[in-house]
């Protein structure tokens, strides 16, 4: 059954940024169909979400999420609605300030998260606490927030988590 890779992007970022161009090359070389979703304007996660549901229900096949940042905390609140088959999440913004109570619960999905040890945006900590919760594989990585310097180690990660849905 043909399946679809739908994309969410964080806050200050595009649907069609360097990760997720990137991301959605590997995705297409492994038969996944690959859908980017445009949040640019839209600052309120609900509406975000809602967004990412609406996206998702018009996507063809079962579905994979994968998010950055805000975008990762998106698709973990959408994923049970949607019925994801998993979800893949670079560093996700879960516990922040003032938004503790909106950190999405039990996705229903196998989750990988990878995240930064130097991020000053997300910290990793919040990643480390929610694996934990979740019982999500983590890797913590070498970098910063936006994890640019390590796209080719992500590919890999995101690469064998779509071997092991197959």
């Amino acid at each position: 059954m043909f399946e679809t890779v739908v994309f969410s992007h964080g806050k200050e970022s595009g649907p069609w940024g360097a990760k997720i161009t990137a991301m959605a090359a590997v995705v297409r070389d492994l038969g996944f169909a690959a859908v980017s979703v445009d949040y640019q304007g839209i600052d309120d996660p609900r509406e975000r979400v809602q967004r990412l549901l609406d996206a998702g229900r018009a996507a063809v096949g079962p579905l994979i999420l994968v998010g950055s940042s805000l975008g990762g905390h998106v698709a973990a609140a959408a994923a049970r609605a949607l019925g994801a088959r998993g979800l893949f999440l670079l560093a996700p913004a879960f516990y922040m300030p003032g938004f503790e109570a909106y950190t999405p619960k039990d996705p229903g999905c196998p989750t990988v998260i990878v995240h930064g040890w130097r991020d000053d945006i997300v910290p990793v900590d919040n990643s480390i606490r929610w694996a934990r919760e979740h019982l999500a594989a983590l890797h913590v990585l070498d970098s910063d927030h936006r994890l640019q310097d390590r796209i080719d180690d992500i590919i890999g990660l995101l690469r064998a988590f779509l071997s092991t849905l197959r």
